[in-house]
């Protein structure tokens, strides 16, 4: 058996950090493919394996849709190549097997043991390919919550993250966006990247498991740690925070703008820019834990002042004075922001696909691979199965010299 680490930084630097690593992707929905998007976006070979006929749910998840399919799928499957393979079926399974022994690493988020059934777990997989990193994604853990469907808003509403979210006065609210999927799936990539690092010291794969409720509860960061201090459960603030003032949104004569003074000094600065230096000077507003006490009276106070002119002007003035303020705007205006900053927020993928939200990590000397269209369904199924049905050069992981080439 070839050492496990030896395919792990195989390829050409300008093909990404991880050229060379083959992922077979067996996950769908959200968490499972932003992680191994993820893996491509910095190199890897990832091959998606998805059931015929029907593909990855989100393919059917829209409006809106794309000239090939559903925004929601393409979100998150770049850079990839699509196999169909029934898993119910032995000769099709004996594809996936064999694509599984060629791997680097494989990512899954099937129900708990559905794929042991198969002769696709863990066990089964790292016998044949010890150098194997197997990132399994689940709900609510492998153990007793094995049995527990694993939803990102059924996660964000028992797990707390909604008993914190929304107005006060409100009820509970989910995040806009599938937010636990996306902390998961960032979660899987650590784990994983962790795991390859142990492999290239050890020659020997391992089995990650990451759960949608962890990585939400490992992200509740002060708020988590607020409950364990004291033992009671933080509740909705609306925009406001727990323990800074003011670190809100404030109403100008137009609109809302958002303020966050983290200390004192940014708080004199604010109050002086809106034309109320005896703010700072007012026992009731005089520090952070004074400014937090007396929050109603604070916010009351610069609101009265901010109403005398429209938001943008407010954010001009704050931002010079050095008071970290912005208007409250969309995802468009989020965009263009990040545009006139020079961040480049967006890549074009090719084909008749839409641009796609760029991978948000810069690095100094390594590249990130030139990104290809989400697949269509089974787009590689020939080329897939007749490199999975060929004999390959060595036992274990595949060479980047076995496979066929990426488009």
């Amino acid at each position: 058996m070839q050492a496990s680490s030896a395919a792990y930084g195989r390829g050409r630097a300008k093909d990404g950090p991880l050229a060379g690593l083959l992922v077979a992707d067996f996950s769908r929905v959200l968490a499972g493919p932003l992680a191994t998007m993820t893996l491509a976006d910095l190199g890897a070979d990832v091959i998606k394996v998805e059931r015929p006929g029907a593909g990855d749910d989100t393919r059917h998840w829209g409006p809106p849709w794309t000239p090939r399919t559903s925004s929601y799928f393409e979100s998150v499957n770049r850079s990839k190549r699509s196999v169909t393979l029934d898993l119910k079926d032995p000769t099709e399974r004996a594809l996936a097997v064999e694509l599984a022994r060629r791997a680097d690493v494989l990512v899954e988020n099937h129900r708990t043991g559905a794929l042991d059934a198969l002769g696709l777990g863990f066990a089964d997989l790292s016998a044949a390919n010890p150098g194997l990193v197997y990132c399994s994604i689940t709900g609510f853990g492998s153990a007793q919550g094995a049995g527990m469907p694993g939803y990102d808003f059924l996660v964000q509403a028992v797990g707390g993250l909604m008993s914190i979210t929304g107005a006060l006065d409100g009820e509970p609210t989910k995040a806009g966006v599938a937010l636990v999927d996306v902390l998961t799936g960032k979660d899987a990539v650590i784990g994983v990247l962790a795991a390859l690092a142990d492999r290239a010291r050890t020659g020997r794969g391992q089995h990650v498991e990451v759960n949608l409720l962890s990585s939400l509860l490992g992200a509740l960061a002060n708020q988590g740690s607020a409950y364990l201090a004291t033992g009671v459960s933080p509740g909705r603030l609306g925009n406001q925070h727990p323990s800074i003032a003011p670190y809100e949104t404030l109403r100008c004569r137009d609109g809302l703008i958002a303020v966050a003074c983290g200390n004192d000094g940014q708080f004199t600065r604010l109050a002086a820019a809106i034309g109320t230096p005896w703010l700072p000077v007012d026992p009731r507003f005089a520090t952070n834990p004074a400014r937090v006490t007396h929050r109603t009276q604070l916010v009351t106070a610069l609101e009265g002042a901010l109403a005398a002119e429209e938001a943008s002007h407010w954010v001009t003035v704050l931002t010079q004075a050095g008071v970290p303020a912005g208007q409250v705007g969309h995802i468009g205006s989020g965009l263009e922001l990040a545009r006139s900053l020079g961040l480049e927020p967006t890549i074009a993928v090719g084909g008749n696909s839409p641009d796609q939200i760029r991978h948000p990590i810069s690095y100094s000397s390594s590249t990130i691979r030139k990104p290809s269209p989400p697949p269509a369904l089974g787009e590689h199924d020939s080329e897939i199965r007749a490199w999975l049905r060929s004999t390959p050069t060595g036992c274990g992981h595949s060479t980047e010299e076995d496979r066929p080439p990426l488009a």
